[in-house]
């Protein structure tokens, strides 16, 4: 056995008498990428190739169209096209990959022409970046074998805790958010010009009103709980544009060309927006 948190060193005190001829054995620490199969390169490969089928798919939904990468993983991506796209990436981890998976171990029983894994995995890696930059990405080879390298170790029980609080605190903000938008939509020089006229009202006070203590606590009042309300809304605002205007796809020159040599062409399209994969 490995040194897994389920597996407790103590096992072997803990197991009834009537069990004594059960031999439990560890491995030395730090030896299960070495020693086991699973982790000779097909772990690696077959995140690779889910990599791969995710890019793909990504590039099928939104090439010519205006989809962003963001509506990509809203509304087009679930856990069921997860499933679907862990079932294809497994599907096409080869025979010779597992095969190679024990050339460590038992390199007798390993032909020689399936010790050239790397070559294989390698075209993976460049089928990803292509299909990357095909678009719009600024990726190449190091950022995925970055991506798969970050994924390697479970995350512990505080990392998913702290990962679920902070999904629940954005759901919570971006549901905050519509409700005020749909409530009234308010324009953001509206709120721009208010904001202005609130700090000379701020200034004003703080400078001729003869009892400060009362000014302070009034204007921290109206701060914490009304003008706050409208810096959150530009501070959401300000952070959708800088998204846009990162993820937006570039527009090849070629075509940016045409369509200013003739005005009443195609639009180019806007393929990508996000947070990424990705690598991300």
């Amino acid at each position: 056995m490995d040194n897994a948190p389920a597996h407790p060193p103590a096992l072997v005190d803990d197991m009834d008498a009537e069990y004594d001829f059960i031999k439990v054995k560890f491995l030395p620490p730090n030896t299960t990428p070495l020693l086991q199969p699973m982790d000779q390169q097909v772990i690696c490969n077959f995140k690779k190739l889910y990599t791969k089928a995710l890019f793909t798919r990504c590039f099928n939904v939104t090439e010519e169209t205006s989809l962003t990468l963001k509506d990509f993983w809203k509304k087009h991506f679930n856990v069921v096209h997860c499933i679907n796209l862990i079932d294809k990436a497994w599907e096409e981890v080869t025979p010779r990959t597992l095969n190679s998976a024990w050339r460590k171990l038992w390199p007798e029983c390993v032909a020689e022409r399936e010790h050239d894994f790397e070559g294989s995995d390698a075209e993976v890696v460049e089928e990803i970046v292509s299909m990357g930059k095909s678009m719009g990405l600024d990726v190449d080879g190091a950022d995925v074998e970055e991506l798969v390298e970050e994924h390697r170790e479970e995350l512990t029980t505080e990392e998913l805790s702290e990962l679920h609080s902070e999904q629940q605190k954005a759901l919570l903000e971006e549901h905050s958010t519509e409700e005020e938008e749909e409530r009234e939509e308010v324009s953001s020089d509206a709120i721009k010009s208010i904001m202005q006229k609130w700090n000379e009202c701020h200034d004003f006070f703080e400078k001729h009103h003869p009892n400060i203590t009362v000014v302070n606590r009034v204007l921290n009042l109206m701060n914490d709980n009304v003008v706050s309300h409208f810096r959150r809304v530009m501070q959401h605002r300000k952070r959708q544009v800088t998204l846009d205007r990162f993820f937006r796809k570039t527009e090849p020159a070629a075509r940016r060309q045409r369509r200013e040599e003739t005005p009443e062409g195609d639009p180019p399209d806007v393929l990508m927006e996000g947070d990424s994969p990705s690598k991300q």
